[in-house]
Protein backbone atom coordinates (compact mmCIF):
# COMPACT_ATOMS: atom_id res chain seq x y z
CA UNK A 1 0.00 0.00 0.00
CA UNK A 2 1.75 3.54 -0.67
CA UNK A 3 2.65 5.52 2.02
CA UNK A 4 -0.09 8.08 3.36
CA UNK A 5 1.44 11.84 1.99
CA UNK A 6 2.81 13.94 4.39
CA UNK A 7 0.93 17.95 4.08
CA UNK A 8 2.61 21.10 4.92
CA UNK A 9 0.55 23.97 4.96
CA UNK A 10 2.10 27.81 5.12
CA UNK A 11 -0.27 30.34 5.85
CA UNK A 12 1.22 33.45 5.79
CA UNK A 13 -0.58 36.49 8.26
CA UNK A 14 -2.23 39.41 6.18
CA UNK A 15 -0.39 38.81 2.80
CA UNK A 16 -2.37 40.34 -0.76
CA UNK A 17 -2.17 37.98 -3.62
CA UNK A 18 -0.56 40.73 -5.11
CA UNK A 19 2.56 40.43 -2.92
CA UNK A 20 4.56 37.77 -5.02
CA UNK A 21 6.57 37.33 -7.62
CA UNK A 22 4.98 34.92 -9.04
CA UNK A 23 1.31 36.82 -8.89
CA UNK A 24 2.97 39.52 -10.79
CA UNK A 25 5.25 41.90 -8.37
CA UNK A 26 8.19 42.47 -10.22
CA UNK A 27 10.17 43.76 -6.88
CA UNK A 28 9.33 41.60 -4.35
CA UNK A 29 11.63 38.86 -4.07
CA UNK A 30 9.90 35.64 -3.41
CA UNK A 31 11.91 32.75 -5.68
CA UNK A 32 10.93 29.58 -3.59
CA UNK A 33 7.47 30.58 -3.32
CA UNK A 34 7.67 31.55 -7.08
CA UNK A 35 9.41 28.30 -7.85
CA UNK A 36 6.04 26.12 -5.99
CA UNK A 37 3.96 28.30 -8.20
CA UNK A 38 6.18 27.78 -11.14
CA UNK A 39 5.75 23.75 -10.76
CA UNK A 40 2.19 23.27 -9.35
CA UNK A 41 -1.19 25.01 -9.75
CA UNK A 42 -1.71 28.70 -9.01
CA UNK A 43 -5.29 29.57 -8.15
CA UNK A 44 -5.70 33.25 -9.17
CA UNK A 45 -9.33 33.72 -8.05
CA UNK A 46 -9.19 32.37 -4.39
CA UNK A 47 -10.83 33.89 -1.64
CA UNK A 48 -10.43 34.15 2.04
CA UNK A 49 -14.21 34.44 4.06
CA UNK A 50 -14.12 36.95 6.16
CA UNK A 51 -11.13 39.53 5.55
CA UNK A 52 -9.50 39.54 8.91
CA UNK A 53 -7.52 36.76 10.63
CA UNK A 54 -9.35 34.63 12.86
CA UNK A 55 -12.88 33.97 11.66
CA UNK A 56 -10.64 33.86 7.79
CA UNK A 57 -8.43 31.27 9.67
CA UNK A 58 -11.74 29.09 11.20
CA UNK A 59 -13.28 28.59 8.45
CA UNK A 60 -10.10 27.57 6.72
CA UNK A 61 -9.88 24.92 9.40
CA UNK A 62 -13.83 23.80 10.04
CA UNK A 63 -15.23 24.70 6.54
CA UNK A 64 -17.60 26.29 7.70
CA UNK A 65 -18.76 30.16 7.70
CA UNK A 66 -18.46 32.55 10.29
CA UNK A 67 -21.96 32.31 10.75
CA UNK A 68 -21.25 28.91 11.33
CA UNK A 69 -18.64 28.25 13.70
CA UNK A 70 -19.07 31.65 16.01
CA UNK A 71 -15.46 33.42 15.11
CA UNK A 72 -16.63 36.71 13.57
CA UNK A 73 -13.74 39.12 14.43
CA UNK A 74 -10.21 39.13 15.61
CA UNK A 75 -9.57 37.46 18.69
CA UNK A 76 -9.02 40.50 21.51
CA UNK A 77 -10.29 38.41 24.26
CA UNK A 78 -10.15 34.82 25.22
CA UNK A 79 -6.27 34.07 24.51
CA UNK A 80 -5.51 33.61 28.19
CA UNK A 81 -2.30 35.00 27.54
CA UNK A 82 -2.76 37.76 30.20
CA UNK A 83 -4.17 38.01 33.61
CA UNK A 84 -7.98 37.99 34.40
CA UNK A 85 -8.41 36.71 30.61
CA UNK A 86 -9.83 33.55 30.57
CA UNK A 87 -8.74 31.29 27.91
CA UNK A 88 -11.70 30.57 25.76
CA UNK A 89 -11.71 27.88 23.09
CA UNK A 90 -13.62 29.43 20.12
CA UNK A 91 -14.20 26.14 18.19
CA UNK A 92 -14.53 23.78 20.97
CA UNK A 93 -17.47 21.47 19.97
CA UNK A 94 -16.55 22.02 15.64
CA UNK A 95 -14.68 19.34 14.24
CA UNK A 96 -11.67 20.30 12.19
CA UNK A 97 -9.82 18.93 9.34
CA UNK A 98 -7.45 18.49 11.73
CA UNK A 99 -9.28 16.35 13.82
CA UNK A 100 -10.27 13.87 11.53
CA UNK A 101 -6.26 14.24 10.22
CA UNK A 102 -5.34 12.74 13.42
CA UNK A 103 -8.37 10.14 13.76
CA UNK A 104 -7.13 9.22 10.11
CA UNK A 105 -3.22 8.57 11.22
CA UNK A 106 -1.71 11.48 10.76
CA UNK A 107 0.77 13.31 13.24
CA UNK A 108 -0.64 17.01 13.47
CA UNK A 109 1.18 20.01 14.32
CA UNK A 110 1.03 23.72 14.23
CA UNK A 111 4.05 26.48 14.43
CA UNK A 112 3.72 29.97 14.37
CA UNK A 113 0.23 31.98 14.88
CA UNK A 114 -2.59 30.54 16.36
CA UNK A 115 -5.33 32.97 17.63
CA UNK A 116 -8.68 31.22 17.72
CA UNK A 117 -8.60 31.15 21.29
CA UNK A 118 -6.53 29.48 24.93
CA UNK A 119 -3.23 29.82 23.25
CA UNK A 120 -2.10 28.27 26.59
CA UNK A 121 -2.97 24.00 25.65
CA UNK A 122 -2.96 22.39 22.39
CA UNK A 123 -6.31 21.78 20.40
CA UNK A 124 -8.04 20.39 17.62
CA UNK A 125 -5.86 17.65 17.32
CA UNK A 126 -2.48 18.75 17.28
CA UNK A 127 0.03 16.90 19.55
CA UNK A 128 2.67 19.09 18.36
CA UNK A 129 2.01 22.89 19.44
CA UNK A 130 4.63 25.80 19.29
CA UNK A 131 2.41 28.78 18.84
CA UNK A 132 2.82 32.62 19.35
CA UNK A 133 0.81 35.05 21.44
CA UNK A 134 -2.09 36.63 20.23
CA UNK A 135 -2.55 38.21 16.72
CA UNK A 136 0.21 40.02 16.21
CA UNK A 137 3.61 41.65 18.43
CA UNK A 138 7.28 42.18 18.31
CA UNK A 139 9.53 40.26 15.49
CA UNK A 140 12.12 40.20 17.83
CA UNK A 141 12.42 37.45 21.22
CA UNK A 142 8.86 36.96 21.00
CA UNK A 143 6.99 34.55 23.47
CA UNK A 144 5.46 31.44 22.65
CA UNK A 145 3.93 29.10 23.71
CA UNK A 146 4.90 24.88 23.48
CA UNK A 147 2.93 22.72 24.43
CA UNK A 148 1.41 24.07 28.09
CA UNK A 149 4.74 25.48 28.45
CA UNK A 150 5.22 29.50 28.56
CA UNK A 151 8.71 30.21 26.69
CA UNK A 152 10.56 33.54 25.40
CA UNK A 153 12.19 33.15 21.92
CA UNK A 154 15.33 34.87 20.99
CA UNK A 155 16.08 36.12 17.42
CA UNK A 156 13.74 36.87 14.24
CA UNK A 157 10.58 35.26 14.86
CA UNK A 158 10.09 34.08 11.60
CA UNK A 159 13.14 32.06 11.84
CA UNK A 160 12.43 31.12 15.05
CA UNK A 161 8.83 29.42 13.76
CA UNK A 162 10.68 27.59 10.78
CA UNK A 163 13.37 26.29 12.91
CA UNK A 164 10.64 24.80 15.16
CA UNK A 165 8.74 23.30 11.86
CA UNK A 166 12.24 21.67 10.95
CA UNK A 167 12.31 20.03 13.74
CA UNK A 168 8.70 19.01 14.06
CA UNK A 169 9.52 17.15 10.12
CA UNK A 170 12.91 15.44 11.82
CA UNK A 171 11.13 13.90 14.75
CA UNK A 172 8.01 12.48 12.23
CA UNK A 173 10.70 11.15 9.75
CA UNK A 174 12.78 9.71 12.45
CA UNK A 175 9.18 7.78 14.00
CA UNK A 176 8.63 7.34 10.05
CA UNK A 177 5.06 8.99 10.64
CA UNK A 178 2.62 10.99 8.12
CA UNK A 179 2.65 14.33 9.29
CA UNK A 180 0.33 17.31 8.93
CA UNK A 181 2.10 20.71 9.42
CA UNK A 182 0.39 23.96 9.85
CA UNK A 183 3.66 26.64 8.99
CA UNK A 184 2.25 29.74 10.45
CA UNK A 185 3.93 32.62 10.10
CA UNK A 186 2.66 36.15 11.64
CA UNK A 187 4.70 37.84 8.95
CA UNK A 188 4.13 40.25 7.05
CA UNK A 189 1.99 41.28 9.74
CA UNK A 190 2.34 44.83 11.25
CA UNK A 191 4.54 46.12 12.55
CA UNK A 192 6.48 46.60 9.93
CA UNK A 193 9.46 49.27 10.78
CA UNK A 194 12.58 48.60 12.28
CA UNK A 195 11.68 44.64 12.80
CA UNK A 196 13.00 42.71 9.80
CA UNK A 197 16.04 41.87 8.85
CA UNK A 198 18.26 45.03 7.94
CA UNK A 199 19.74 44.06 4.73
CA UNK A 200 16.42 42.95 3.20
CA UNK A 201 15.03 46.28 4.10
CA UNK A 202 18.25 48.14 3.11
CA UNK A 203 17.61 46.30 -0.57
CA UNK A 204 14.30 47.66 -1.05
CA UNK A 205 14.53 50.79 0.28
CA UNK A 206 17.68 51.62 -2.13
CA UNK A 207 16.45 49.45 -5.32
CA UNK A 208 12.52 49.60 -5.55
CA UNK A 209 10.18 52.21 -6.52
CA UNK A 210 7.21 50.31 -5.83
CA UNK A 211 5.17 51.40 -8.30
CA UNK A 212 3.13 47.84 -8.00
CA UNK A 213 1.71 49.38 -5.19
CA UNK A 214 -0.66 52.35 -6.40
CA UNK A 215 -1.21 55.01 -3.35
CA UNK A 216 -4.53 56.59 -4.22
CA UNK A 217 -6.17 58.85 -2.46
CA UNK A 218 -7.32 58.63 1.46
CA UNK A 219 -10.37 56.47 1.16
CA UNK A 220 -13.14 58.42 3.02
CA UNK A 221 -13.85 55.67 5.09
CA UNK A 222 -10.45 54.87 6.87
CA UNK A 223 -10.45 55.29 9.95
CA UNK A 224 -7.99 58.24 11.47
CA UNK A 225 -4.95 55.92 12.45
CA UNK A 226 -4.93 52.86 10.53
CA UNK A 227 -3.95 50.16 13.21
CA UNK A 228 -1.53 48.38 10.86
CA UNK A 229 0.92 52.00 10.95
CA UNK A 230 -0.20 52.92 14.91
CA UNK A 231 0.92 49.17 15.74
CA UNK A 232 4.60 50.06 13.54
CA UNK A 233 4.69 53.58 15.04
CA UNK A 234 4.27 51.91 18.42
CA UNK A 235 8.04 49.59 18.21
CA UNK A 236 9.89 50.78 15.46
CA UNK A 237 13.45 52.95 17.00
CA UNK A 238 11.83 55.35 19.55
CA UNK A 239 14.40 57.97 17.40
CA UNK A 240 11.71 58.10 14.32
CA UNK A 241 9.59 61.11 14.23
CA UNK A 242 7.42 59.62 11.59
CA UNK A 243 7.37 57.00 8.86
CA UNK A 244 7.19 57.39 5.46
CA UNK A 245 5.30 54.96 2.94
CA UNK A 246 8.57 53.59 1.74
CA UNK A 247 9.39 52.37 5.03
CA UNK A 248 6.04 50.16 5.38
CA UNK A 249 6.73 48.93 1.93
CA UNK A 250 9.85 48.03 2.40
CA UNK A 251 9.44 46.44 5.94
CA UNK A 252 6.38 44.64 4.13
CA UNK A 253 8.53 43.48 1.75
CA UNK A 254 11.24 42.39 3.80
CA UNK A 255 8.61 40.44 6.45
CA UNK A 256 7.83 38.37 3.03
CA UNK A 257 10.98 38.04 1.77
CA UNK A 258 11.45 35.98 5.58
CA UNK A 259 9.29 33.66 4.78
CA UNK A 260 10.42 32.94 1.62
CA UNK A 261 13.90 31.55 2.77
CA UNK A 262 11.75 29.34 5.68
CA UNK A 263 9.62 27.93 2.41
CA UNK A 264 13.27 27.04 0.88
CA UNK A 265 14.42 25.64 4.30
CA UNK A 266 11.36 23.82 4.61
CA UNK A 267 12.25 22.22 0.96
CA UNK A 268 15.70 21.44 1.10
CA UNK A 269 14.91 19.92 4.76
CA UNK A 270 12.75 17.19 2.48
CA UNK A 271 14.63 16.56 0.15
CA UNK A 272 17.27 15.82 2.97
CA UNK A 273 14.75 13.28 4.31
CA UNK A 274 14.06 11.79 1.22
CA UNK A 275 10.29 12.50 1.31
CA UNK A 276 9.74 15.97 -1.07
CA UNK A 277 8.30 13.44 -3.35
CA UNK A 278 5.40 12.38 -0.85
CA UNK A 279 4.56 16.01 0.07
CA UNK A 280 2.24 18.29 -0.49
CA UNK A 281 2.98 21.46 -0.23
CA UNK A 282 0.15 24.38 0.01
CA UNK A 283 0.67 28.00 0.58
CA UNK A 284 -1.81 30.89 1.48
CA UNK A 285 -2.47 33.42 3.37
CA UNK A 286 -5.47 34.22 6.10
CA UNK A 287 -6.77 37.26 4.10
CA UNK A 288 -5.64 40.24 1.97
CA UNK A 289 -4.17 43.55 2.72
CA UNK A 290 -3.91 46.73 1.55
CA UNK A 291 -0.92 48.67 1.07
CA UNK A 292 -1.67 52.09 0.12
CA UNK A 293 -4.45 50.38 -2.24
CA UNK A 294 -7.85 52.42 -2.39
CA UNK A 295 -6.07 54.33 -0.07
CA UNK A 296 -6.06 52.38 3.35
CA UNK A 297 -3.56 50.80 5.16
CA UNK A 298 -5.13 47.17 6.24
CA UNK A 299 -7.86 44.78 5.81
CA UNK A 300 -11.57 44.18 6.31
CA UNK A 301 -11.14 46.41 8.96
CA UNK A 302 -9.36 49.33 8.25
CA UNK A 303 -12.58 51.34 7.37
CA UNK A 304 -15.61 52.29 8.46
CA UNK A 305 -17.79 50.91 7.69
CA UNK A 306 -15.92 47.31 6.56
CA UNK A 307 -14.61 46.60 3.28
CA UNK A 308 -14.57 43.98 1.01
CA UNK A 309 -11.98 44.85 -1.88
CA UNK A 310 -10.38 42.18 -3.84
CA UNK A 311 -7.18 43.55 -2.18
CA UNK A 312 -8.56 42.73 1.29
CA UNK A 313 -10.52 39.61 0.49
CA UNK A 314 -8.24 38.02 -1.96
CA UNK A 315 -5.36 35.86 -1.15
CA UNK A 316 -2.62 33.78 -2.99
CA UNK A 317 -2.94 30.01 -3.34
CA UNK A 318 -0.62 27.55 -4.60
CA UNK A 319 -0.60 23.83 -4.43
CA UNK A 320 2.28 21.81 -5.13
CA UNK A 321 3.44 17.71 -5.37
CA UNK A 322 5.74 16.50 -7.91
CA UNK A 323 4.24 14.11 -10.11
CA UNK A 324 0.18 14.67 -8.49
CA UNK A 325 -0.55 17.97 -8.87
CA UNK A 326 -0.64 19.26 -12.19
CA UNK A 327 2.43 21.34 -13.33
CA UNK A 328 2.64 25.03 -13.83
CA UNK A 329 -0.88 25.52 -14.13
CA UNK A 330 -2.39 29.06 -13.55
CA UNK A 331 -6.60 28.53 -12.88
CA UNK A 332 -9.20 31.45 -12.30
CA UNK A 333 -11.75 29.40 -11.47
CA UNK A 334 -14.11 31.37 -8.05
CA UNK A 335 -12.52 29.61 -4.96
CA UNK A 336 -12.96 30.02 -1.40
CA UNK A 337 -12.03 28.90 2.11
CA UNK A 338 -14.72 27.28 2.69
CA UNK A 339 -13.14 24.70 -0.38
CA UNK A 340 -10.20 24.08 0.97
CA UNK A 341 -11.42 21.80 3.98
CA UNK A 342 -13.68 19.24 1.42
CA UNK A 343 -10.42 19.77 -1.06
CA UNK A 344 -8.08 18.34 1.16
CA UNK A 345 -10.02 15.68 2.62
CA UNK A 346 -11.00 14.25 -0.70
CA UNK A 347 -7.22 14.71 -1.81
CA UNK A 348 -6.90 12.06 0.54
CA UNK A 349 -9.37 10.11 0.26
CA UNK A 350 -11.03 11.09 3.90
CA UNK A 351 -15.31 10.67 4.28
CA UNK A 352 -16.21 13.88 6.56
CA UNK A 353 -19.48 13.02 8.20
CA UNK A 354 -20.98 16.50 8.28
CA UNK A 355 -20.14 17.46 4.46
CA UNK A 356 -23.93 17.76 3.89
CA UNK A 357 -23.86 20.62 6.56
CA UNK A 358 -20.92 22.94 4.74
CA UNK A 359 -21.06 25.43 1.84
CA UNK A 360 -17.77 24.26 0.09
CA UNK A 361 -16.75 21.72 -2.22
CA UNK A 362 -13.78 19.81 -3.72
CA UNK A 363 -11.58 21.34 -6.50
CA UNK A 364 -9.71 18.55 -6.57
CA UNK A 365 -10.18 18.24 -10.19
CA UNK A 366 -8.50 21.85 -10.98
CA UNK A 367 -5.41 20.00 -9.52
CA UNK A 368 -4.31 16.49 -10.17
CA UNK A 369 -2.46 15.57 -13.30
CA UNK A 370 -3.77 13.15 -15.48
CA UNK A 371 -7.12 14.37 -14.23
CA UNK A 372 -9.61 15.72 -17.29
CA UNK A 373 -10.94 18.94 -15.95
CA UNK A 374 -14.40 18.28 -15.15
CA UNK A 375 -14.72 20.45 -12.57
CA UNK A 376 -18.02 22.87 -12.60
CA UNK A 377 -16.70 26.04 -11.48
CA UNK A 378 -18.44 27.90 -9.17
CA UNK A 379 -20.45 31.24 -10.41
CA UNK A 380 -20.17 32.97 -7.02
CA UNK A 381 -18.13 33.32 -4.18
CA UNK A 382 -19.39 34.68 -0.64
CA UNK A 383 -17.45 36.55 2.16
CA UNK A 384 -18.98 37.89 5.49
CA UNK A 385 -17.87 40.38 8.10
CA UNK A 386 -20.54 41.18 10.57
CA UNK A 387 -22.82 42.90 9.21
CA UNK A 388 -20.99 43.62 5.60
CA UNK A 389 -21.43 40.84 3.12
CA UNK A 390 -20.26 40.05 -0.56
CA UNK A 391 -20.98 38.23 -3.57
CA UNK A 392 -18.78 37.87 -6.26
CA UNK A 393 -19.06 36.57 -9.72
CA UNK A 394 -16.24 37.00 -12.10
CA UNK A 395 -17.99 40.33 -13.97
CA UNK A 396 -19.86 41.64 -10.91
CA UNK A 397 -19.36 42.81 -7.03
CA UNK A 398 -22.32 43.00 -4.67
CA UNK A 399 -21.55 44.50 -1.18
CA UNK A 400 -24.16 44.58 1.46
CA UNK A 401 -23.61 46.70 4.80
CA UNK A 402 -26.72 45.82 7.19
CA UNK A 403 -28.95 47.63 7.92
CA UNK A 404 -28.97 51.06 6.16
CA UNK A 405 -25.76 50.75 3.95
CA UNK A 406 -24.37 52.38 2.10
CA UNK A 407 -24.09 49.57 -0.49
CA UNK A 408 -21.68 49.04 -3.36
CA UNK A 409 -21.71 47.44 -6.93
CA UNK A 410 -18.60 47.13 -8.98
CA UNK A 411 -17.89 46.07 -12.87
CA UNK A 412 -15.54 44.07 -12.60
CA UNK A 413 -14.67 43.88 -16.00
CA UNK A 414 -14.45 47.40 -16.70
CA UNK A 415 -13.41 48.18 -13.20
CA UNK A 416 -11.61 45.51 -12.32
CA UNK A 417 -9.48 47.92 -9.47
CA UNK A 418 -12.98 48.49 -7.61
CA UNK A 419 -12.59 52.40 -7.86
CA UNK A 420 -16.51 53.27 -9.01
CA UNK A 421 -19.26 52.48 -6.77
CA UNK A 422 -22.16 52.23 -9.53
CA UNK A 423 -24.91 52.66 -6.73
CA UNK A 424 -23.37 56.50 -6.13
CA UNK A 425 -21.58 56.74 -9.25
CA UNK A 426 -22.66 55.60 -12.56
CA UNK A 427 -19.70 56.47 -14.84
CA UNK A 428 -20.91 54.26 -17.83
CA UNK A 429 -23.11 55.56 -20.44
CA UNK A 430 -24.38 52.74 -21.27
CA UNK A 431 -25.61 51.93 -17.57
CA UNK A 432 -28.75 53.34 -16.74
CA UNK A 433 -30.65 53.47 -13.75
CA UNK A 434 -32.47 50.94 -14.62
CA UNK A 435 -29.73 48.33 -15.14
CA UNK A 436 -27.97 49.14 -12.20
CA UNK A 437 -31.23 48.53 -9.87
CA UNK A 438 -31.94 45.09 -11.47
CA UNK A 439 -28.33 43.99 -10.89
CA UNK A 440 -28.55 44.81 -7.46
CA UNK A 441 -31.80 43.20 -6.77
CA UNK A 442 -30.04 40.36 -8.67
CA UNK A 443 -26.68 40.22 -6.93
CA UNK A 444 -28.50 40.25 -3.04
CA UNK A 445 -31.36 37.74 -4.31
CA UNK A 446 -27.98 35.54 -5.01
CA UNK A 447 -26.49 36.36 -1.72
CA UNK A 448 -29.51 35.97 0.80
CA UNK A 449 -30.54 32.73 -0.46
CA UNK A 450 -26.75 31.37 -0.32
CA UNK A 451 -26.44 32.26 3.34
CA UNK A 452 -29.83 31.26 4.37
CA UNK A 453 -28.83 27.64 3.33
CA UNK A 454 -26.35 27.99 5.66
CA UNK A 455 -26.29 30.47 8.35
CA UNK A 456 -26.78 29.39 11.94
CA UNK A 457 -29.38 31.68 12.96
CA UNK A 458 -28.56 31.47 16.68
CA UNK A 459 -25.04 32.93 15.56
CA UNK A 460 -26.32 34.89 12.54
CA UNK A 461 -23.37 37.64 11.80
CA UNK A 462 -25.33 40.36 10.09
CA UNK A 463 -27.08 41.49 13.60
CA UNK A 464 -23.79 42.14 15.65
CA UNK A 465 -22.36 45.17 16.16
CA UNK A 466 -19.31 44.22 14.54
CA UNK A 467 -16.80 46.96 13.75
CA UNK A 468 -13.32 45.36 13.56
CA UNK A 469 -11.88 46.13 16.78
CA UNK A 470 -11.70 42.52 17.97
CA UNK A 471 -14.23 39.38 19.62
CA UNK A 472 -14.30 39.33 23.34
CA UNK A 473 -16.42 35.99 23.74
CA UNK A 474 -18.75 33.53 22.15
CA UNK A 475 -21.35 35.22 20.24
CA UNK A 476 -25.54 34.36 20.54
CA UNK A 477 -26.91 32.25 23.86
CA UNK A 478 -23.10 31.43 24.62
CA UNK A 479 -22.40 35.09 25.26
CA UNK A 480 -24.53 34.74 28.29
CA UNK A 481 -25.90 38.58 27.89
CA UNK A 482 -21.62 40.00 27.86
CA UNK A 483 -20.45 42.36 25.95
CA UNK A 484 -19.24 40.18 22.73
CA UNK A 485 -17.53 42.49 20.24
CA UNK A 486 -15.19 45.57 21.09
CA UNK A 487 -17.02 48.86 20.18
CA UNK A 488 -15.60 51.35 17.79
CA UNK A 489 -12.89 54.13 18.94
CA UNK A 490 -9.95 55.88 17.82
CA UNK A 491 -7.16 53.78 17.26
CA UNK A 492 -4.91 54.35 20.01
CA UNK A 493 -0.76 53.90 20.15
CA UNK A 494 2.07 54.71 22.87
CA UNK A 495 5.28 55.74 21.56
Amino acid sequence: MQKKPNIIFVMTDDQGYWALGCTGNNEIRTPNIDALAANGVRLDNFFCASPVCSPARATLLTGRIPSQHGVMDWIRSGNGERPGDVPIEYLEGIKGYTDILKENGYTCGISGKWHLGATGFPQKGYSHWFVTHGGAGTYWNAPVYKGTEYLQTEGYITDVITEDALNFIDECCDEDEPFYLNLTYTAPHSPLVDQHKEEYVKYYLENCTFEDVPQNPRHPGSIQLPHEIAFSLSLCNKEREYLTVRDLLAGYYAAIQGVDDGVGRIIKKLEERGIRDNTLIIFSSDNGFNCGQHGIWGKGNSTIPLNMFDTSVKVPCIFNFPGVIKNGVVSDSLLSAYDFMPTLLDFLGIENPDSENLPGRSFLPLLLEGVEDTYHESINVFDEYGPCRMVRTKEWKYIHHYPYGPHELYDLVHDPCEQFNLITENRYFHYGPAFVEQKVVEMKEKMDSWFLDYVDPKIDGKGEPICGRGQLCKVGPESKGQLTFSPAREVEYKR
